[in-house]
């Protein structure tokens, strides 16, 4: 039988090598983008990504979710290195996180918001979905930028 969190991490990991290839096709100028209205730069809207998925990392590491850390690094809105960088670091520390849950702990419980309990394994699926909220936003952003959808992009989300 398949190892339940390594085929969900399968898909987190793909999904973060996605979002990586995608980044390689923008510029620091694109991160000043805004589709206007009340709408966040781009460059904002990849470090509100990278605090969810610090966020994330956290749960697995306290089983407490919390939503209070927000990155203060000068100049990380407008640098694609800068996020290419963190976005890596998160990465990688989800990945050993990830990795060192047993088959037991898989099924330990996360706190969140409201006093509302979720297993590790379901955790990560909701952890997935927010990376799929993500892609959703970045369509509109780089489809209103004119900027060509890379082609596991448009393979996987549209």
């Amino acid at each position: 039988m398949a190892d339940p969190m390594q085929e969900r991490w399968s898909w987190v990991s793909g999904s973060h090598g996605m979002r990586a290839e995608t980044l390689n096709t923008l510029t620091d100028a694109d991160l000043a983008f805004t589709p206007g209205g009340a709408a966040m730069t781009l460059g904002a809207l990849c470090r509100e990504f990278g605090e969810i998925e610090y966020a994330y990392i956290q749960s697995f590491k306290n089983f407490k979710q919390d939503w209070s850390y927000h990155n203060t690094e000068a100049g990380l809105e407008g640098s694609l290195s800068q996020i290419k960088t963190w976005y890596q670091s998160l990465d990688d520390e989800m990945a050993a996180v990830i990795s060192a849950f047993s088959a037991d702990d898989a099924k330990k419980s996360i706190e969140r918001e409201g006093g509302y309990k979720t297993t590790v394994e379901t955790q990560l699926d909701i952890y997935l979905q927010a990376l799929l909220i993500f892609f959703g936003k970045l369509t509109v952003y780089l489809k209103a930028m004119n900027k060509p959808l890379t082609k596991s992009f448009q393979d996987w989300i549209g």
